[in-house]
């Protein structure tokens, strides 16, 4: 078998690993059953999910078998790990519903048929069975207190404004026992996580080999911060989701284009299934024409194919090449010229309005912009129309009414800043 901690390593995935030779000697002569835990807070996952979702792709296509836990026993208490303050406590209603969104999600990326195939488990079903008194006899005795107060996501907690509740001080101990669950049950040894997962991964270590006395393996993924210091995976409009109905096919596309420069390579490692031989060709073409954000285009394709499909990819892309394009010709006039099913699969998720052309004589600028849901009101509208924000066809619209003559054409195009359009069919 190939050695999955070099493919990782060289792919930029790992940022700790308990035992390194020891792991590498297993993984290199069978296969394993490992698992990574997903928090159920939202209906969908995002972009930061990504990581360890790669991780477990490549973990896969080396003969591995991965298991996806769920958090639904542990999603009702929350993980203290990397929050600087107690989140809200969810209900069992909504972490199942929760829960149901992101399943769908996880067969993007593993496969669930043949001998290592994917399993998802959600540890309600063996933590909701868990009595208090077997917590303490079972898990709590084998902790002592000063090394949990020594864990890094406990200690950062103790030192803030909000503390940490005995909640989520018990998280560590109920992750623990998934693992040691786990290891009974479905004979895993191996638990990955993020970079703030460690304290809990090596909690986990120790009451298997207090308890088992098996050996497991703990290996961590580095939490990404883009070039400039921002929280990878954050936009001005917040998180960039999976889920195509909270995160557009275009907008999750236009994500991966603006990367910068000094993060493009690293995330093809991260982020895409092409070779290192290949990224490295990307490169060599980018460096010579930077401007033309080639690696950037190419990254956006191969992470939208993977999460959307070929087919949403192919519109991203095509959507973006008719916006950022070279032609002479106007936006306007290239739309123009196909019909409107072609322009609806270039752009699937903009507004689009229709009028006739004679209701167009002395219509409100703001009338417009507001119902095709670029600007929240109209008192938004006309204060991005007398600072310039506003634009029709590229050109700033200033005046309050608009006619027939400011649509000359079939499809018109409206824009409010730098990213946010709307189009305009002018029926005769």
């Amino acid at each position: 078998m190939a050695d999955i901690y070099e493919i990782l390593e060289q792919r930029g995935f790992i940022q700790d690993c308990t035992d390194v030779e020891a792991f590498r000697e297993l993984t290199s002569k069978q296969s394993v059953s490992f698992y990574i835990g997903f928090d159920p807070t939202a209906d969908s996952l995002h972009i930061g999910s990504m990581v360890p979702l790669m991780g477990m792709m490549h973990f896969q296509r080396q003969g591995h078998r991965p298991i996806a836990v769920i958090g639904g026993g542990t999603g009702m208490i929350g993980d203290p790990s990397g929050k600087s303050a107690e989140r809200n406590l969810q209900t069992l209603d909504q972490i199942e519903e929760n829960i149901a969104g992101q399943r769908k999600q996880f067969e993007l990326f593993l496969d669930f048929s043949g001998k290592s195939g994917a399993k998802i488990v959600n540890n309600y079903d063996w933590l909701s069975e868990l009595s208090f008194l077997d917590y303490l006899r079972e898990v709590g005795k084998h902790f002592r207190i000063g090394e949990m107060l020594g864990k890094e996501s406990v200690r950062a907690r103790l030192n803030s404004d909000a503390g940490i509740s005995y909640t989520e001080f018990s998280y560590m101990l109920l992750q623990a026992y998934d693992f040691r669950y786990l290891m009974e049950h479905e004979n895993c040894c191996v638990q990955c996580g993020g970079g703030d997962q460690w304290g809990n991964i090596t909690a986990g270590i120790e009451l298997i080999r207090k308890t088992i006395g098996k050996p497991a393996f703990g290996l961590t993924f580095p939490l990404l911060t883009t070039a400039t210091g921002q929280k990878f995976g954050k936009t001005e409009a917040g998180a960039v989701w999976l889920d195509k109905e909270r995160t557009s096919s275009y907008d999750f596309f236009q994500y991966w284009v603006r990367a910068d420069d000094r993060d493009v390579e690293r995330y093809m490692k991260l982020f895409t299934l092409l070779d290192l031989e290949e990224i490295a060709t990307v490169m060599i073409e980018h460096s010579s024409a930077p401007e033309s954000r080639a690696a950037q285009k190419r990254l956006a394709f191969e992470v939208t194919r993977i999460v959307h499909g070929e087919d949403e990819a192919k519109k991203a892309r095509d959507a973006a090449e008719t916006l950022f394009g070279s032609s002479e010709e106007s936006l306007a006039e290239q739309l123009s010229k196909l019909d409107n099913k072609e322009v609806q699969a270039r752009f699937p998720d903009t507004p689009w309005l229709s009028f006739a052309a004679t209701d167009l004589d002395e219509i409100a600028t703001l009338r417009v912009f507001t119902e095709a849901g670029l600007v929240s009101s109209k008192k938004e509208a006309d204060r991005l129309r007398k600072q310039g924000g506003l634009y029709l066809n590229e050109e700033p619209v200033e005046k309050v009414k608009l006619s027939s003559a400011d649509f000359p054409h079939r499809i018109n195009v409206l824009r409010v800043g730098k990213k946010k359009y709307g189009l305009v069919e002018v029926s005769a």
